[in-house]
């Protein structure tokens, strides 16, 4: 019986193939595990309406944790237009697989370390090693949106806010509304994981990203709710930033900052920044985490124009799998597989096309394998 048991999802795109690179090094590692394939992603929205199946919803409840590969998201219209023929005008409505795991299983915490290595020529600077914490199932994302805006809806919102008047004359199928929720409760669990990471790995400050100046309820609430966990570790201390500055400043002086803990938009405009200061998305890994399951995954897309070349950057996912040797308490593991990732970085002589080499996919497991 193997001592772990892991969904592999693979994906859309290019998934199958980063997906193929993380087998290359855990087999390596020789990682006690039994990795059960799952369906999901873009080819199942269009042939059954669901692009995460609820065969791979039961698949999840029955493992430890979840590597994934790629999706592919698409507007409205366009997933509308793509169904099977035998699907369309039957209410079936596209949404993300990703979001819909991160709420399904609460996996309410978005880790994303953006972290330089010597010798990576896209380096913005050296010296960065940023760690974002994203809240992971609220905000804009919790999916509560409106078009056309219903007369019920638009009632009530000008009842409870004046400054909705001003839309009263708009005609209603003018008006597309998307609700920006955040709960106490989903502020302190991120905010106080932020902290807890700072804590454990001896990190200089956390800096609460937000815009409460003018976004003042839901912003205003997170930064509130910072404040109040901030004092439980008086030897971290607590910066504050909006989120336009936080872009300026990242660019302007990313050394200067260490953790950085913000809501589920902000989090995904924020952490692809700070990806693009240490080498772009083929460097950006992630793990969505809860309190008793966690999925871990690259942050980049699908690259359909790749899909079956097997030539993208396969470091971000086998990142993601270093995380994911930390979660399941593989430590050991997990700090072999980043040394090895180092140090071809570092060498410099197996490096794929964004870094301007020729180098496969394949090529890039196959040296972090060897140097295992």
């Amino acid at each position: 019986m193997p001592k772990y048991k892991i969904a592999w999802l693979p994906g859309d795109g290019h998934g199958v193939e980063v997906q193929n690179a993380d087998k290359i090094v855990l087999d390596k590692m020789e990682l006690d595990a039994d990795n059960i394939p799952g369906d999901l992603g873009w080819e199942f929205c269009c042939k059954e309406g669901n692009a995460l199946p609820e065969r791979t919803i039961q698949l999840l409840k029955k493992t430890d944790c979840a590597l994934f590969g790629a999706i592919t998201s698409k507007p409205k219209e366009e997933a509308q237009d793509e169904l099977d023929p035998s699907l369309k005008d039957k209410g079936y409505v596209y949404f993300s697989p990703i979001v819909k795991l991160r709420q399904m299983f609460n996996l309410r915490s978005n880790l994303r370390p953006c972290k330089a290595y010597p010798g990576n020529p896209l380096n913005y600077r050296d010296t960065v090693d940023l760690v974002v914490f994203r809240e992971n199932t609220e905000d804009l994302y919790a999916g509560v949106e409106f078009h056309p805006l219903p007369s019920e809806v638009m009632s009530v919102l000008c009842k409870h806010n004046q400054r909705m008047k001003k839309f009263e004359a708009t005609p209603l199928e003018d008006i597309a509304v998307s609700l920006r929720i955040n709960t106490r409760k989903g502020c302190q669990n991120i905010v106080r994981d932020a902290f807890e990471y700072a804590k454990k790995h001896k990190r200089r400050s956390v800096t609460v990203v937000e815009k409460p100046n003018v976004i003042r309820e839901t912003s205003g609430l997170m930064v509130r709710e910072a404040r109040k966990i901030a004092k439980e570790y008086p030897d971290i201390p607590l910066w504050e930033t909006n989120i336009d500055a936080m872009c300026m400043w990242l660019v302007k002086n990313p050394e200067d900052y260490d953790v950085l803990v913000t809501s589920n938009m902000f989090g995904d405009i924020v952490s692809d920044l700070s990806a693009q200061l240490v080498g772009g998305l083929g460097f950006a890994c992630s793990g969505n985490i809860g309190d008793d399951y966690a999925v871990f995954e690259p942050t980049h897309g699908s690259a359909p124009k790749y899909a079956g070349m097997n030539k993208v950057n396969p470091t971000a996912t086998l990142l993601s799998v270093k995380l994911m040797l930390d979660w399941l308490g593989e430590t050991e593991k997990a700090s072999r597989l980043e040394s090895a990732i180092a140090q071809v970085i570092k060498e410099g002589k197996v490096r794929t096309y964004d870094l301007g080499g020729k180098s496969t996919t394949t090529d890039v497991a196959e040296e972090i394998a060897g140097k295992l």
